[in-house]
């Protein structure tokens, strides 16, 4: 029988998030939805507005043997500004920030030493404030959002053009 473990990671706008890990070997799904909150329940509207508390975040369900979760580690971070704690791109507000949520123990360590791993590269001159926290409940978001890359893909390309996520990336994680 297969083990699947899960990820969950903020990485600001959740839309974005999901293409990545999506067409990865292993990745069973990838769903966008919120995490980190004291609202149960939260809509995309009560998330928006800031005040439950949750980030929007994507959680995979992904087979370690097939995908580690240090290779997800590594397919997360170049997809975010780590420095930047009000949120990603043109996102703004705590719904936006970046987090890992561990699931267990070695996922903290391992989220823990690939965070020490970009701080001390030099990469950035400003500090790496993306948090490693336990995972608490997720929701997952309207099924309006679920893979709306495939849904909406010219709103979608759209978004992402207008973010300048795309150009940060090029110019920091693109060697």
């Amino acid at each position: 029988m297969k083990q699947t473990e899960k990820a969950t990671f903020a990485g600001g706008c959740f839309w974005c998030m999901v293409k990545p890990f999506d067409q990865m070997p292993g990745i069973e799904s990838v769903i966008s939805g919120y995490s980190g909150g004291h609202v149960e329940n939260p809509t995309y509207e009560d998330v928006k507005k800031g005040d439950s508390g949750h980030y929007e975040v994507v959680q995979i369900t992904f087979d370690p043997s097939l995908f580690s979760y240090k290779q997800l580690l590594d397919l997360y971070w170049p997809q975010i500004d780590p420095t930047d704690d009000g949120g990603q791109f043109q996102d703004r507000g705590d719904s936006y920030r970046t987090a890992i949520f561990y699931h267990n123990e070695d996922q903290r360590e391992l989220a823990e030493e690939s965070k020490k791993e970009i701080a001390e590269s030099g990469r950035f001159k400003k500090p790496i404030v993306t948090k490693i926290l336990p995972a608490v409940t997720f929701y997952p978001a309207e099924e309006y959002h679920q893979d709306f890359y495939k849904k909406s893909p010219e709103e979608y390309k759209e978004d992402r053009a207008k973010s300048g996520r795309d150009e940060f990336i090029e110019k920091h994680w693109d060697q």
